[in-house]
């Protein structure tokens, strides 16, 4: 990551000390990371090109990187009351939120949890229901064990951050307990979203693409816009990227994210 946190710390949230990092000035964008991940393997590429005109606020979430464990299972609400916890601690009560993978799940959670909070949410990578993987997915991550991560950016991060790092196997087994019952919306809370919402995949990302479509749609999308208006909503789906790469398309992704922020 190449720009400097001008801030950094740990806020006291539900009985964490919960990593957060603030970058740039202006109005205050939320980072939430993807599973296995920290702030630097989700958003490494992006954060930098985003904090050049606005004030982000990058969390580490339960388990991750420099938060460490707590005595309970990961589950997307209780992340995402973690996380409006952290933006309380810091006094912000207004903000637009972007999440990657897990981190978008939380950031959907909250947004629908705390309406008067997000103002703008932009969701990388995620499903409203289970259907919205491709088949077979979730049995392949079943299967995943802490050596098959071995060597790898999310294991490396993890041995270098991490309180405990010796409690890695812990987290793979918190996420795949996580992944075994995956948080879901109904069609009408997804279409009840107060938050202007931008919906980003790969096109060969473990979302199906059908499903981000179905998703844009209960936001509003999907209309003949030069006859009726832009909705709120936006769809992007990113060429010849994958769900792991999608992280590193910051040359795609910040410019669209920043116009949509500001629109």
């Amino acid at each position: 990551m190449n720009t400097t946190a001008t801030r950094s710390g740990y806020a006291p949230v539900n009985g964490l000390r919960m990593y957060y990092e603030i970058h740039g000035e202006g109005a205050p964008l939320v980072l939430i990371h993807g599973a296995l991940s920290g702030i630097g393997t989700s958003f490494g590429q992006l954060l930098p090109p985003l904090a050049a005109d606005r004030q982000v606020v990058a969390v580490e979430l339960q388990a991750h990187a420099r938060t460490a464990d707590a005595d309970r299972p990961l589950t997307v609400e209780q992340l995402a009351d973690d996380v409006a916890g952290v933006l309380a601690y810091l006094g912000l009560t207004r903000v637009d939120v972007l999440g990657y993978s897990l981190g978008a799940a939380v950031a959907l959670r909250l947004a629908e949890s705390r309406p008067e909070l997000v103002d703008h949410l932009v969701l990388v990578s995620v499903t409203y229901d289970e259907s919205g993987f491709h088949p077979g997915l979730m049995e392949g991550i079943a299967q995943l064990q802490p050596e098959h991560l071995v060597g790898t950016p999310f294991h490396e991060e993890y041995l270098a951050l991490a309180p405990q790092p010796e409690r890695f196997a812990d987290l793979i087994a918190k996420v795949k307990g996580l992944d075994a019952n995956p948080p879901s919306w109904t069609a009408d809370q997804i279409a009840a979203l107060r938050p202007a919402t931008m919906v980003v995949i790969g096109d060969s990302d473990i979302v199906r693409p059908e499903h981000a479509v179905e998703m844009f749609r209960l936001l509003g999308g999907g209309v003949a816009g030069d006859n009726v208006g832009l909705p709120r909503c936006r769809l992007a789906i990113l060429p010849g990227t994958t769900h792991i790469t999608v992280a590193y398309r910051a040359d795609w992704l910040a410019p669209m994210v920043a116009e949509f922020l500001g629109s």
